[in-house]
């Protein structure tokens, strides 16, 4: 059975061809989102992931509300590799050349959907969705399969079938032309000779037309005119009036040789397109006996290196430890595959760091204790903690409006302007933040902003913290381990930490109730040199407080925090040294720096509230400590 489509004949073998297509192909691709488990790494595991697959992107948040922020990560589909895990029914890695994510869904139909419309992405990329093909002549529009028809074994075979049926559909309507317009020429030249008859006569040039029309048909018994019978009740050509004829019939087109010219255009054009058939198909298989081989080859190479680890692993010391670093089959779980010997080499690498870190604590409480309490004005770094901290208050003070500073993030009360500044190809934009709370006052702000007591209570960056000197009460070194964010490099920082209250007769002040500054800055200790196990970063950061009575409270009536109004200002030039590319770091700044004033802020507000009311007086318990985190 077959069907007709404008003229072109199609076959029910090629229709069923058309439908039996890849189980994906027969649907859209799913644009899916939902949370996922996601192994980051040894120290956090497992954590939720806000997984969004769309286009063929794959991207995953923290959480469903940083969605507007940027995603954290994203990997393309197309080339991608999607392996279920053996043992886990849960559980399915995504690997793209050296890049593996491990994802790890609730059930199992959850993971089988997640496989599935990552499987339809895929298709979609690689342009193996079939859609529909038509052949419009009317319109000279021809609309062929797809390219997944290419990837077929009678693919060029088929396009050359369908090149060769509109050849000869073209090739009719060229012959019915010629047809047209031979008789348009015959009729023609009656219409001269029956001029030549009627001696100029015109009334009767309609009748003669009309004749010659009818000449043309030679109907059966019908009257004669110019020798040719003819029918006037009957006209085989309405369509063809005086005007065609005096148009087309002096002179016909010669559409005959055109059509052989097409034939033979048309058949050179299939056979360079079968050579070039053949060609492919040689080339194929050339390609896949190279293939072959280098398969071969590859298989060699690999079953060479694995006995030189083999032998090596042999011939190694045998109390060479070995820490094993790799995904989350390499931990603790019932699904391991690490060692019994290579497991405890790690633990025990673990102990033993800790028992370093602890050496390095006791030895800087000793070395503190021992040593006798110096006026803050002798030491060396007095003189620069003196000058940077007021050269801060000052710079804290200049107006950003109508400047070089670009507004980069606004939230309520809060603004943060930068000017963008590179040094040796790093991003170290200075960045300054205005912003404005109720219920605390400046003391209690730059108290936990300066205080290691609290510090990790609202900085979640850091992993380990040492005050490594006590310049004076209000002085103190801080060395900073942050927590690593892979890829990135771990980082540390070492920096001294001043706080003081500004006097109520310096023009900074201004009209406020008080004014308090911190101040950090790096430096260097000879208990903490860089040698090169982390990054260490490079900071300027000032941190600017002032209280307003704002409303003042009735006459008579104590302040309570309902009149506490507080104005803060947060400059920071930060050099995160190492090798971030620019992009990522001013795109991390513009969203964590506003989270961080924000969170730091509210956390300040929520600590104080049940708290008596302090302008001043704050202490912390020990400067002699090793916290972490």
């Amino acid at each position: 059975m077959t069907e007709d489509f404008g003229g072109v004949t199609m076959s029910d073998e090629d229709s069923e061809e058309d439908t039996q297509l890849h189980p994906y192909q027969c649907r859209q691709p799913t644009e899916l989102q939902g949370t996922v488990s996601k192994w980051t790494n040894y120290i956090h595991g497992w954590q939720n992931r806000y997984m969004v697959l769309k286009e063929g992107t794959m991207s995953y948040y923290k959480n469903q509300d940083e969605t507007a922020f940027g995603c954290r990560g994203s990997i393309s589909v197309q080339r991608a590799h999607v392996k279920p895990h053996e043992i886990d029914e849960c559980r399915f890695d995504i690997c793209l050349n050296d890049c593996v994510w491990y994802l790890r869904t609730g059930t199992e139909e959850e993971k089988h959907q997640w496989v599935d419309a990552i499987e339809q992405h895929k298709l979609e990329t690689n342009g193996l969705r079939r859609h529909g093909s038509a052949v419009s002549l009317t319109s000279n529009t021809l609309s062929t399969t797809s390219g997944s028809s290419f990837k077929r074994s009678k693919g060029l075979k088929e396009k050359l079938a369908e090149i060769d049926t509109y050849r000869d559909i073209l090739i009719r309507q060229m012959e019915t032309l010629q047809s047209y317009f031979d008789a348009c020429a015959e009729t023609y030249k009656d219409i001269k000779n029956n001029e030549a008859t009627c001696n100029g006569h015109e009334g009767d040039q309609e009748g003669v037309v009309e004749a010659a029309l009818m000449a043309e048909c030679s109907v059966g018994d019908s009257p004669k005119v110019g020798n040719r019978r003819f029918s006037p009740d009957r006209s085989p050509h309405p369509h063809i009036t005086r005007e065609i004829l005096e148009k087309h019939g002096s002179y016909a087109l010669d559409f005959r040789g055109e059509a052989l010219t097409f034939k033979a255009t048309t058949a050179g054009i299939l056979t360079t397109l079968s050579h070039c058939v053949e060609v492919m198909n040689q080339r194929e298989e050339s390609f896949k006996r190279r293939l072959e081989r280098e398969a071969e080859k590859r298989k060699r190479l690999e079953e060479k290196l694995k006995h030189a680890l083999a032998h090596s692993t042999q011939e190694a010391q045998p109390n060479r430890r070995v820490v094993v670093m790799g995904g989350p089959d390499y931990e603790e779980g019932p699904h391991s595959v690490i060692g019994e010997d290579e497991f405890f080499d790690a633990v025990e690498s673990a102990l033993d760091k800790m028992d370093e870190e602890e050496e390095f604590r006791e030895r800087l409480r000793q070395k503190q204790l021992a040593a006798p309490q110096k006026s803050a004005t002798t030491h060396p770094l007095w003189p620069q903690i003196e000058k940077l901290t007021i050269e801060q208050l000052g710079y804290a003070q200049q107006d950003v409006e109508g400047g070089v500073w670009q507004l980069f993030a606004e939230e309520g009360e809060m603004k943060m302007y930068r000017r963008e500044l590179e040094e040796d190809g790093l991003v170290v934009d200075p960045l300054k933040a205005v912003h404005q709370v109720r219920g605390a006052t400046a003391h209690e702000m730059v108290h936990h902003f300066w205080s290691p007591d609290v510090r990790f209570e609202w900085d979640t960056s850091i992993e380990q913290m040492t005050v490594l000197d006590r310049i004076s009460a209000d002085t103190l070194i801080f060395l900073q381990l942050h927590k690593r964010v892979w890829p990135t490099a771990q980082r540390d920082a070492l920096f001294w930490s001043h706080i003081r209250e500004i006097s109520s007769s310096d023009p900074a002040n201004g009209k406020a109730h008080d004014t308090w500054i911190v101040c950090n800055q790096s430096a260097e200790h000879p208990d903490a040199p860089n040698d090169g196990k982390y990054v260490r970063i490079d900071l300027t950061v000032c941190f600017v407080c002032q209280t307003f009575i704002d409303p003042p409270p009735a006459e008579g009536q104590p302040i309570t925090r309902d009149n506490l109004l507080v104005k803060i200002t947060y400059c920071s030039v930060v050099n995160p040294g190492g090798w971030a590319p620019a992009s990522v770091l001013r795109a991390v700044y513009k969203r964590e720096y506003p989270k961080f004033l924000k969170r730091f802020t509210q956390y300040v507000v929520d600590k104080c509230a049940d708290q008596p009311i302090a302008f001043s007086g704050l202490k912390i318990k020990d400067h002699s400590k090793h916290w972490r985190g």
